[in-house]
């Protein structure tokens, strides 16, 4: 009850209101003051705008706390001063949420690469463990969406980098980092202050509480300037590479996909689930919306659409093989990525370079394999050639390595253009 009174009847500013800014609202305005501040005012509905309150008054006003959206970059905002001068106040919906539950076992899940699919993955097989499981956080409901809970509700959250850096009191029974590699760092700047704050699932944690990280110098070295309370396992990436062969789902077979699964079958020690359900549930996952996902395949021919990589670290793991890929990637290059494919690949590759930052890949790639560039996607697929009466199959990789608001909204948006225009391609 003590969590709970600390953030009753108090005065909140809620700034971003996207998902998980909406969320935070109705969970709190019953029995809080709370008032709403986006940068596109013009976005709120007719029924929220009567919260809304201008920069003005904002300045004017003291708030107990405010919940900020993890798209809000404090450093580029309206309200930017404000929120710095105030930063001690700031907290996110995960915050709330364990606030008002601190008793529900949770498990967090973070990392650079495949932390949806992962979570997507667990809470498949806790469901077919036959538990009330709930996903969240950057992948289904926003946290403070889901109803009924009890007891033995489990909540599995993804968590990104933007959502922990801001958290101030969210922890979690089972933290897990399945890698860490350069991301986001046009926000966070730097990799130590990236790797920080994937660190805090696990400095917020208790002896109770339980850490299944990767075994990563960065993350060790970090951790050690950290009074750290849980138990720690620094798992090996093919610590369970006896089980492999069990495994008959495509999906997995890649370095990436299998290493991140480890941390399930990890997970599943602890939790005690059974063995036998974890691995039909891997064989029987069907791959999420633009995670390396099947699209098309014939004999000759296969086509995914990965949209949802935004990193060459991403992209990496499905080019080791010694299938002929035609990559298609480009849009916006992340500061600190690099490319570290094994050469004996190259001769397999052949790169469609398209959008604002393609001269920065062309630099890359342009000793190593050939590359073909074109000033967007729709132009890049005429460039690739038709594949007929082959002897061997080739594969379309649409993984853009990159972030997407060059020309699209989001990688959701990429993904969908892509299944359009490949279509017309298949057909033309």
């Amino acid at each position: 009850m003590k969590l709970k009174n600390e953030i009753l009847s108090k005065k909140f500013l809620i700034y971003g209101f996207g998902k998980s800014g909406i969320s935070s609202f109705k969970y709190l305005n019953k029995k809080n003051q709370c008032f709403i501040f986006d940068d596109e005012k013009k976005t709120l509905s007719n029924k929220f705008k009567k919260f809304f309150i201008s920069k003005s008054k904002i300045l004017n006003n003291n708030f107990d706390n405010i919940i900020i959206s993890p798209g809000i970059n404090i450093n580029r905002c309206q309200l930017s001063n404000f929120l710095k001068k105030n930063q001690k106040k700031i907290i996110t919906d995960l915050d709330i949420f364990y606030k008002f539950n601190p008793e529900i076992l949770t498990i967090t899940i973070t990392g650079t690469n495949g932390k949806s699919t992962t979570s997507k993955l667990l809470y498949d097989i806790l469901k077919n463990h036959n538990y009330d499981a709930r996903l969240t956080g950057n992948i289904g409901n926003p946290i403070l969406d889901e109803k009924r809970i009890n007891k033995k509700t489990i909540f599995v959250v993804e968590a990104s980098s933007y959502q922990l850096a801001y958290s101030k009191y969210f922890k979690s029974k089972f933290s897990v980092i399945i890698n860490i590699s350069p991301d986001h760092l046009e926000r966070h700047n730097t990799m130590k202050n990236y790797t920080l704050a994937k660190l805090k699932c696990v400095t917020k944690q208790n002896k109770n509480d339980i850490a299944i990280i990767a075994n990563d110098i960065l993350l060790k070295n970090y951790l050690r300037t950290k009074n750290i309370k849980s138990k720690i396992i620094f798992l090996s990436k093919n610590k369970y590479s006896y089980l492999r062969n069990k495994l008959k789902n495509y999906n997995f077979i890649n370095s990436t996909n299998f290493q991140n699964i480890n941390f399930l079958f990890e997970l599943s020690k602890y939790m005690k689930l059974n063995l036998k359900i974890v691995l039909k549930t891997i064989n029987n996952f069907k791959s999420l919306k633009f995670r390396q996902e099947v699209i098309f395949d014939s004999k000759n021919l296969k086509i995914v659409n990965d949209s949802k990589s935004t990193t060459l670290s991403s992209t990496t793991p499905f080019l080791e093989t010694n299938e002929k890929i035609y990559w298609i990637l480009g849009g916006l290059f992340k500061k600190g990525d690099k490319f570290n494919l094994n050469k004996r690949y190259y001769k397999n590759l052949e790169a469609y370079i398209y959008g604002k930052d393609r001269y920065v890949f062309f630099k890359l790639f342009k000793n190593k394999f050939k590359v073909n560039l074109s000033k967007d996607l729709k132009n890049t697929l005429k460039l690739i050639p038709k594949f007929k009466n082959l002897k061997r199959k080739v594969i379309i990789l649409f993984s853009p390595s990159a972030a997407s608001f060059d020309q699209y909204k989001n990688f959701e948006d990429r993904g969908r253009q892509f299944n359009i225009l490949i279509k017309k391609y298949l057909t033309s």
